[in-house]
């Protein structure tokens, strides 16, 4: 009787480093998100917690307060210029090693920062962190597509939301605990010891991805870093922080190095910048949405604390207890709605989403003169679960709209809109304090995000018209 070839390869169980075809199996499925999870709340955290310390640095490194700005301009520009050339990489290298190698730089870089004794090498120790959290932020959608089974993507999706959200709006908080009983290096400190932790982690437990066969474009690189570098200094220069003829000189370079960007793009089959998504429109349309209110949302985080401390005289602990409604109601929705997400159309339930979110902060700019804590917190927590009813159903729109070879990209522009709407939130408030007053101001800034929120919504409506 002639051998028959061993059936043992095709039954062995598939080895921890390697994917299933479908996702990860469990626990090495809950390893990855952990490691995911530390790394991205280290990112998102500072690019929030810095702005906390920076009258202490002031002070101590004996400057004034536009030099001090850089030390969280320095990791904003840094992140936003290198996600799409490192989404490209993951693209080209793989997911898993970007994402560990940015997690790498971020951990040593956090060292550096809390080691820095002068202004210029705490700057350029927040450029180097800004790459790693790049590194980090570029591809971690793109991760959850590969960690989690295709019937579950809108759960990963759904928790990956929720830690975004929830760090950026509990970031102040944060901040304001460590400084209370420790020194401004300990916010950059305190990442080492998680870092290695999620290094040695993610190591074992992140899935390897498919590569693709497309060279890096260096070209394309250099003319990203100057759209995104230029268009970012040139939005927060609308709020009258530098002269008129340099914000235009700014955002004129941003739009002339952008079209050019798009040009090189148009021509080639897996650009960096993603231009070949955005022709479709479902994933236009998404990430339309994502910057609109993500915008929204930024508007009412810097509003509100000077609305509260120098409208309504609240102390920095009272803003604090004000503001936390909404994150609490992010964390209670979020994983429900990715749930949710999977089961029923995403584009109704972030539209749902959406009204609640526009709702929240219309009724944000009808408080009383003297309002009570629960008048703030109802409000502040319809608008946090508006929002995250919207964010995850969004996302899982926008990630599983791309083919699956270039979830980088996706999960890059994703990234992408997401500091860009948060940045022109903020230049949107500087505008309008500038011209109102705080009071005046923060209505009109609750009334401008609740029509972005509309907008989006339009948007997003749109998305199920095309399909």
């Amino acid at each position: 009787m002639p051998h028959s070839p061993s059936p043992a390869p095709s039954a062995a169980a598939p080895s921890p480093a390697v994917p299933a075809a479908d996702g990860l199996p469990v626990p090495q499925r809950y390893w990855a998100m952990a490691a995911m999870t530390a790394a991205l709340v280290m990112a998102v955290l500072d690019g929030v917690v810095a702005t906390m310390a920076l009258p202490t640095i002031q002070r101590e490194f004996a400057i004034d307060a536009a030099q001090s700005i850089w030390v969280v301009n320095a990791y904003q520009i840094a992140v936003t210029i290198s996600l799409f050339p490192l989404a490209s990489l993951g693209d080209i290298l793989g997911y898993r090693r970007v994402y560990w190698g940015g997690l790498a730089v971020f951990t040593v870089a956090s060292l550096a920062c809390a080691l820095a004794d002068s202004l210029p090498l705490l700057t350029a120790a927040r450029v180097l962190q800004g790459l790693g959290g790049a590194g980090i932020m570029s591809v971690s959608l793109a991760l959850v597509r590969h960690i989690y089974p295709t019937a579950q993507l809108g759960r990963g999706v759904g928790y990956n939301a929720l830690i975004v959200a929830v760090t950026t709006a509990a970031g102040p908080s944060v901040a304001a605990l460590i400084l209370s009983v420790a020194s401004w290096p300990w916010l950059f400190a305190v990442n080492v010891p998680i870092g290695l932790a999620a290094l040695a982690v993610a190591a074992k437990a992140l899935p390897h991805s498919p590569r693709s066969v497309h060279s890096f474009d260096t070209a394309g690189a250099a003319l990203n870093a100057l759209t995104l570098g230029l268009a970012i200094l040139g939005f927060k220069g609308l709020d009258g922080s530098q002269p008129h003829w340099m914000t235009g000189l700014e955002l004129g370079g941003a739009l002339a190095f952008g079209v050019a960007l798009v040009r090189r793009g148009l021509s080639q089959a897996a650009p960096l910048l993603p231009v070949d998504l955005l022709r479709r429109p479902v994933f236009a349309l998404s990430v339309v949405t994502s910057v609109c209110s993500f915008a929204a949302q930024n508007i009412a985080f810097v509003a509100l604390p000077f609305f509260f401390e120098d409208v309504l005289g609240r102390s920095q602990g009272d803003t604090g207890l004000l503001m936390t409604p909404w994150p609490v109601a992010v964390a209670l929705v979020a994983p429900l709605a990715g749930r949710l997400a999977d089961r029923y159309e995403p584009s109704l339930l972030s539209g749902a989403g959406l009204a609640l979110f526009a709702a929240g902060l219309a009724l944000m700019g009808t408080l009383p003169a003297d309002p009570a804590f629960w008048d703030v917190a109802w409000r502040m927590a319809l608008a946090g679960l508006g929002f995250g009813l919207f964010q995850t159903p969004n996302n899982k729109v926008l990630v599983s709209s791309a083919p699956k070879e270039r979830s980088g990209g996706a999960s890059g522009i994703q990234a992408t809109g997401r500091l860009l709407g948060q940045t022109l939130g903020a230049a949107a408030v500087g505008l309008l304090f500038s011209g109102l007053g705080k009071a005046d101001g923060t209505v009109w800034s609750m009334a401008l995000g609740a029509g972005l929120c509309l907008v989006a919504c339009l948007t997003g409506s749109l998305r199920r018209r095309v399909r």
